[in-house]
């Protein structure tokens, strides 16, 4: 909507340099490569470090976060890519589950910035990709940066109500546990 203002929130801050993946499909390459600029540039700016991969598509994107997850040493990671409508019912797939499987990440704790558009038109595409227009790639690194200083805020060590990994594998000599 034309005229509509959208509040930003401040960059993120950090004491020690997180560090990013961004997983892109540069299946539409023009706006893959802006999509992936911004990201890289607000990662930058809020003073992180990042590595990029490819993958196919926008399906392989979630796989590609959770296999970095279990295998890498990512605290956060970014999705970059574009899925434009076309004459069949795939783009509704490739939408729907793309999105469903960064959430399923996402409630599992992983600290994920979604960057995949989803469009009509090429157009619509290029003006969300562009980093002096819509910026989404910037707007996805923002968002996974967000998302881990908050994973850092509450990260910290736990005191008070629950069980602790300390208090679990505190084991008397008769082998049962104390608190």
């Amino acid at each position: 909507m034309a005229g509509t203002s959208h509040y930003i929130m401040p960059r993120a801050e950090f004491d020690q340099k997180p560090k990013l993946l961004i997983v892109i499909s540069p299946y539409y390459k023009d706006i893959a490569d802006n999509l992936l600029s911004g990201a890289q540039a607000e990662i930058e700016a809020a003073g992180g470090t990042h590595e990029t991969v490819q993958v196919p598509g926008a399906l392989e994107i979630s796989t590609a976060i959770g296999i970095a997850e279990r295998l890498g040493n990512f605290d956060g990671y970014v999705a970059l890519g574009c899925v434009i409508r076309g004459e069949t019912t795939h783009y509704e797939t490739v939408c729907n589950d793309s999105s469903r499987a960064l959430q399923m990440l996402g409630l599992q704790g992983l600290c994920i910035g979604n960057g995949i558009l989803t469009v009509e038109t090429q157009k619509q595409a290029e003006v969300r990709a562009d980093t002096k227009d819509q910026n989404k790639g910037g707007g996805a690194a923002a968002a996974a940066l967000h998302l881990i200083a908050l994973s850092r805020k509450w990260g910290g060590a736990r005191s008070g109500v629950g069980f602790t990994n300390d208090i679990l594998m505190a084991a008397n000599t008769d082998g049962s546990t104390t608190a």
